[in-house]
């Protein structure tokens, strides 16, 4: 005779998963069942079982559905372009919410504590959405509103599809949806979850692998992202590796990811640099120095028996009518004469005598002893690690707004160069050259707005003192927004004022 067998019953949402109708009371039956301590038709599935309990040992209430909200409707679109999944949206929008749509669904995105800050679909699913608070700004976390798809995809770290009554708060048993988590690319670490949620009671079970497939191209266009802000930071910053001369060196991300080393080999992929370090100890026991970069750090580690001088860094804010100089943390004395000398330098590092320095700021008027005289006294207040003469020359590390906005151009990268060109160089100077400059800048970065087709760079240079009074910039803001975006109302209003003060 053989053994007779035993086998473990099929979940509840696998028994009748070929008739909607019939599942969804076998899931109440179940849901019920479990929660009173009764015996249940069918089990649940372990992982809907185990975030039941997480749930409920989170004090979370079957009875009551209200999420926490997070960020009132005026906060969402600040948490929104803070947030890396920006960068993603329009991929996420074009995969999934034509099917949203189609399908009665609604898609939706939410930060790495399951805040929603995004949400599409069909206008009638979005107000049924907003009836038991599954909106932006709400938090979807297991630990707030119990099992449900969001959150659970990002207690669990895999793709997660809920149907029904398997939601712990019986308000959503009339929902079913599907959601997966998306890492970062640099550290690995989740940093928000994609969603599609409907009232159906049927989802068909390939959506699960969809919103999936979703995510990981979401990662892979931000993985894309990063290699692309990699190597800008290497181009910008390889002198710096090349000038340690054969000094053990490497070029990190503000993350510690080593992106440039010299020699490679004995370098780790990461190092971890705590806040204000200027020193750390690398894997193989070494001590490095550490000296910050914009965007990152670079590391070098000094042959035994000498260190090298480190040179100081000198950061110029000159965009705008209020200009500062810093040198390795102390606010310099500031006058329009020297901010004009420290531009020219800064776009001359390799030096000028005192005579093309009075010709360029001033012309033929230029005198070169005058200069030379102001020229020596800003290199008294500077020092000479600073600064040097034979010819006049910046020694220091100088990190300047108007030449971040340049680099970010040459790169392609508008946003950048946007959110820190706000107004003109030194625009109290009558130097021709700082002028030329200035409007140059201007004039470069108006091209890349609107020839780049980012409305969202477009808006911030309309925002900005270059771009606030420019008819193109908001006729195409006007033409290109969308109707129900809140900056489109802003953009007529400003667009008919100027159109009025040409009248």
């Amino acid at each position: 005779m053989h053994a007779q067998r035993t086998s473990t019953p099929a979940p509840a949402v696998t028994r009748l998963a070929s008739d909607p109708e019939a599942q969804f009371h076998l899931l109440q039956q179940v849901y019920e069942a479990t929660l009173s301590g009764g015996t249940a038709p069918a089990p649940p599935r372990p992982l809907v079982s185990e975030s039941w309990r997480r749930s409920l040992a989170a004090h979370v209430n079957p009875d009551d559905y209200r999420p926490p909200v997070v960020y009132r409707a005026d906060e969402v679109a600040d948490a929104r372009s803070a947030h890396p999944l920006r960068a993603v949206l329009p991929l996420l929008r074009d995969l999934l919410v034509g099917i949203a749509d189609t399908s009665r669904h609604v898609m939706i995105a939410t930060d790495a504590e399951g805040t929603i800050l995004w949400r599409e679909g069909p206008g009638d699913i979005c107000r049924s959405a907003d009836l038991v608070g599954l909106s932006e700004g709400t938090r979807w976390t297991e630990d707030a509103i119990g099992t449900n798809a969001m959150g659970t995809a990002l207690a669990t770290d895999s793709p997660v599809q809920i149907y029904s009554a398997e939601h712990l708060v019986r308000t959503y048993h009339g929902w079913t949806c599907a959601a997966a988590p998306i890492h970062d690319p640099d550290t690995g670490d989740p940093i928000g979850a994609v969603d599609v949620s409907g009232l159906l009671r049927g989802l068909h079970p390939a959506v699960v692998c969809l919103v999936n497939a979703a995510a990981q191209l979401a990662e892979n266009h931000l993985r894309a992202l990063m290699e692309s802000s990699d190597e800008r930071f290497r181009e910008r910053n390889l002198p710096h590796l090349l000038g340690l001369r054969g000094e053990p060196g490497a070029l990190l991300t503000v993350t510690g990811r080593v992106v440039a080393a010299e020699p490679y080999g004995p370098w780790p992929s990461r190092v971890t640099i705590p806040a204000g370090a200027d020193r750390v100890t690398i894997g193989d026991g070494r001590e490095a120095l550490v000296e910050p970069l914009p965007g990152g750090y670079l590391l070098r580690v000094p042959r035994r028996g000498r260190t090298a001088p480190r040179r100081p860094t000198l950061s110029l804010t000159f965009l705008g009518d209020r200009p500062a100089a810093v040198l390795d943390g102390r606010e310099l004395p500031l006058t329009l004469r020297w901010a004009e000398l420290l531009a020219l330098f800064a776009l001359h590092p390799a030096g000028l005598t005192a005579e093309q320095v009075a010709f360029r700021l001033y012309g033929d008027a230029g005198n070169p002893a005058t200069v030379r005289a102001e020229i020596h006294r800003l290199r008294a207040r500077l020092g000479e690690s600073a600064m040097r003469a034979r010819p006049y020359r910046l020694r220091a590390e100088v990190e300047a707004d108007f030449l971040t906005a340049r680099a970010a151009l040459r790169a392609g990268d508008v946003r950048a160069a946007v959110a820190v060109c706000r107004a003109p160089l030194l625009p109290g100077s009558e130097s021709a050259v700082i002028r030329a400059e200035s409007h140059s800048l201007v004039a470069s970065m108006r091209s890349a707005v609107l020839g780049h087709h980012d409305l969202d760079a477009l808006w911030d240079f309309a925002q900005s003192e270059p771009g606030a009074d420019d008819l193109e910039v908001f006729e195409r803001l006007v033409a290109e927004l969308p109707a129900r975006d809140p900056r489109r109302a802003v953009a007529e209003t400003r667009l008919a004022w100027l159109l009025a003060e040409d009248d």
